[in-house]
Formats: structure tokens, sequence, C-alpha cells
């Protein structure tokens, strides 16, 4: 039977975050935002509000204890979901750890691979679950924040986390236990390999997705992250229409076929961006090596080298430092030259 009451508590409530905790709260659900400063004060300024692109919409003005800077919130949790940025997550761990209730579930919900292995380090006291959210969401206005793809949220598979389920469900976000994370990660990291690409390019994603050549750029990406999978003997699962395998494939068609092929698969909105971009707008440093950074380290074990992926992450650090927007050829013959020592 569902809690007449539950406690989540949202650390590093940034765009995931707030969306999250504000389709909580549209279910009912005592939800807690640990953020910084400058969101606390746009949050009182204005009213916190998320829509989706299927209509959903929910407006709420926070009390003040609605989104808080401390992470003493978490003291009386009956859920954890850690929302920071990758570089943020030792520390992130550090701050929780004296606060997080015994056997509660701290359930990171970020991007890549190695996030809640970092925080269980961090806080070795601590029942941290991995997890996976599949969607993308933009701030388009101060305290606005829009889910604009498609996709259900996954999470590890244990017991403690049982009596959550049904509050994500309420809020119309089902989540998923899996007993194959590490699988689900890895093939969440393998859409996310576009996140580079759309950040170079400057365009919104559902414009980045219809021209071919920024397609073969990601199809280029992941083509060299499924075999460095084989090789390591991961498999992969479906969190789209397609298998894996065939999605880059998919992703070389001529525009008149992929239009035509991807509305049976994907759902984009017109004004969905990749955090990634966002991150550049907001002048922070990138997810870059928690993405096709680690398809990089893969390699590295495996004594292989990842090319493109490599080239991707020099070209986002160097966007980092410096402005500039790469058309679809651009990048397609600079990740095409990456290639000359690729894996066979």
């Amino acid at each position: 039977m569902t809690k007449t009451t539950f406690r989540v508590v949202i650390f590093g409530a940034g765009s995931i975050g707030c969306y999250l905790g504000g389709r909580l709260l549209s279910a009912g659900v005592d939800v807690i935002m640990v953020g910084r400063p400058g969101m606390r004060e746009v949050l009182q300024a204005n009213p916190l509000v998320v829509t989706d692109y299927e209509g959903f919409s929910f407006r709420s003005q926070l009390a003040e204890n609605r989104y808080v800077t401390s992470a003493e919130a978490a003291r009386e949790a009956d859920l954890v979901l850690v929302t920071v940025k990758s570089a943020a997550t030792s520390e992130a761990g550090k701050q929780l750890a004296p606060w997080v209730p015994a056997g509660i579930p701290v359930v990171s919900l970020q991007n890549g691979i190695s996030n809640a292995s970092h925080l269980q380090e961090a806080m070795p006291e601590a029942n941290v679950l991995a997890g996976m959210v599949p969607f993308n969401v933009l701030q388009q206005q101060p305290g606005h924040f829009h889910q604009g793809t498609e996709g259900h949220l996954m999470a590890e598979q244990h017991p403690s986390f049982d009596p959550a389920l049904p509050w994500f469900d309420k809020a119309g976000l089902p989540l998923e236990p899996r007993s194959d994370i590490e699988s689900v990660m890895w093939s969440k990291l393998l859409l996310n390999l576009n996140n580079p690409v759309n950040a170079l390019s400057g365009v919104p994603l559902l414009d980045e997705l219809s021209q071919r050549d920024f397609r073969r750029c990601l199809a280029l990406a992941q083509r060299e992250t499924l075999q460095l999978l084989k090789t390591a003997g991961i498999p992969t699962v479906k969190l789209t229409g397609l298998p894996m395998n065939l999605i880059p494939p998919l992703m070389s068609t001529p525009d008149w076929l992929f239009t035509r092929l991807a509305k049976q698969m994907l759902t984009i909105d017109p004004v969905a961006r990749s955090s990634m971009w966002e991150d550049l707008q907001a002048g922070r440093p990138t997810e870059i090596d928690w993405i096709n950074g680690e398809v990089v380290k893969l390699a590295e074990r495996l004594g292989k080298d990842a090319p493109v992926n490599r080239k991707l992450v020099e070209l986002m650090h160097e966007r980092e430092n410096q402005p500039r927007t790469w058309n679809a050829g651009e990048l397609l013959t600079a990740l095409q030259g990456s290639r000359a020592g690729s894996i066979t």
C-alpha cells in the first residue's frame, strides 16, 4: 500500500532535478529540492513550471522550504535522488553522508557510467543505486523546465526502492526497476553520444538530427562504442523502437528515409536541446569526460583506441574555452579524419 506521505529529497536540483521535483509535487509527494543559491533565487522570484512534449503542465509557487541549499534536508527522506553534474558527484556524496538515514535508497540519476560507484565511495554506509533518465529537459524560461524527448526512468532493482514506485506512477513518471543496470547505462550512453554533436552544432536536437551528416557523426561514435562493448562482453538493451546495434545504420540513412523511420521510434520536441548545449550557454564545464570520455576509458582498459569519441572529447574541451559552431560537413570531416588509428 502507498504511504499517505512520502518525502523525496532531490540533491543537485538543476534542470533535471527541478523537472522531476515538479512532476512528483504534482502527485502530492513531499518534495524538497537542494541546489545552488542561484536556482533558489530563481524559484523564489518565479513559479516552478514543468511541461512536456505531450502537453503535461504543472505550476506551483514554491514555499521557501521546498528549495534549500543544505544537504541536511535529507535527514528525514524516504528517498534521495542525486542529479548533480558528474564532476560534483563525490562532493555530493560527502555532503549527504552525515544526513541520509540508514537503508534509505540514494539513486544516482546522472549521465555516464561511474557516478553511482563514486557516490558509494563517498558515502560507504549508504544504500546507493544506479539509475537512468532517458529524456532531455531544458530550462526555457526562469523556473520553467520542459521535457522535450520521450522515455521512462529506470533504476537498479532493490527492495528498498519498491515503496517509491507507486509515487512515480502517480506522477506520470513510471520508473522501471532493472537487474541489468550496467547494460541500461551503457545503452543510454550510446544515445548520449549525440550530446557533443548537438552542442557543437548549436541547433535544436530536431534540426541537428534532420541533417544526415550530423547523424553520420553520431553513427561513427556509436559504432565505435558498440564494437568496444562487444569486445568487453557488455550487452546492450533496447531503449527506443530499435535495438541499439541498428541505430547507427538508421542514423546513416538519407534524410527522407530517416524522417519516415524515426517517427516510429523517437519523439523529439522542436525546442529540445542537449544538456551539454545548455551547459555551454551557462558557461559551465560540460560532462563530456563522463559521456564520450567513458568510451575512451573503456577502450584504454581493453588496450584499444576510440579515436572518434576521443576527438569529440577534444573538440568539446576546445569549445568550452572558445565559442564556435560546426556545420555538419565540417564536423563529419574532422571525425572521419580522426579514424586513422581506429580500432579494428
